[in-house]
């Protein structure tokens, strides 16, 4: 069953998924980092990033999402595909999530984040993610975000190391870094 292939519907004519194409570059991103990781999927909306985590080897997903009308999408396509017993649906926002899971010292292996591109809450969420302690020591932050915006290359502990750039798309890659180390990261994942 779960070679299934499953097309996530939109939960909201707002709701605006990762594309396919960038979905595939993401975890083209991520080829031989994602066996047996913790995966943090945060602004969740339709769960296929979450869902394809999953195929390609995550350990465990974490889904963060504060539509209540995504979250029962989410929950069904998790059932469907046979993954119940490897995720976890939270029905909250992003930044006291993130609050809770650093006061709760949960930490991921990898986070992804994808939220609506006309706001800024990418920057706020980063800035959160750059001050907790929830990025496991060797993890990364992986944030779609719309072309026309410009993210800084540090947030707290986060560095960029890379923007990968999809028509109106950019999935943008930070790791942490402690100040002793500086920065002298290549762009190589």
């Amino acid at each position: 069953m779960r070679d299934k292939k499953i097309k996530p519907e939109a939960a909201k004519k707002s709701l605006r998924p990762t594309t396919g194409k960038v979905r595939e570059a993401l975890f083209d991103i991520l080829r031989g980092r994602i066996d047996k990781t913790r995966f943090l999927d945060l602004y969740a909306g339709t769960g296929a990033v979450g869902i394809k985590a999953l195929k390609e080897g995550a350990a465990e997903v974490v889904f963060v999402e504060s539509s209540k009308e995504s979250i029962k999408r989410i929950s069904e396509l998790v059932q469907k595909s046979g993954f119940a017993e490897e995720t976890k649906i939270i029905t909250k926002k992003v930044l006291p999530f993130i609050e809770w899971a650093d006061g709760n010292r949960l930490t991921f292996d990898i986070i992804f984040l994808d939220p609506p591109y006309h706001t800024d809450e990418v920057v706020s969420a980063l800035s959160a993610i750059g001050k907790s302690h929830i990025l496991d020591k060797e993890g990364v932050v992986i944030a779609e975000h719309f072309k026309k915006r410009e993210l800084p290359g540090r947030f707290g502990k986060l560095y960029k190391l890379r923007d990968y750039r999809y028509g109106d798309s950019v999935l943008s890659l930070y790791t942490e870094v402690n100040d002793e180390e500086g920065c002298s990261l290549s762009g190589d994942v």
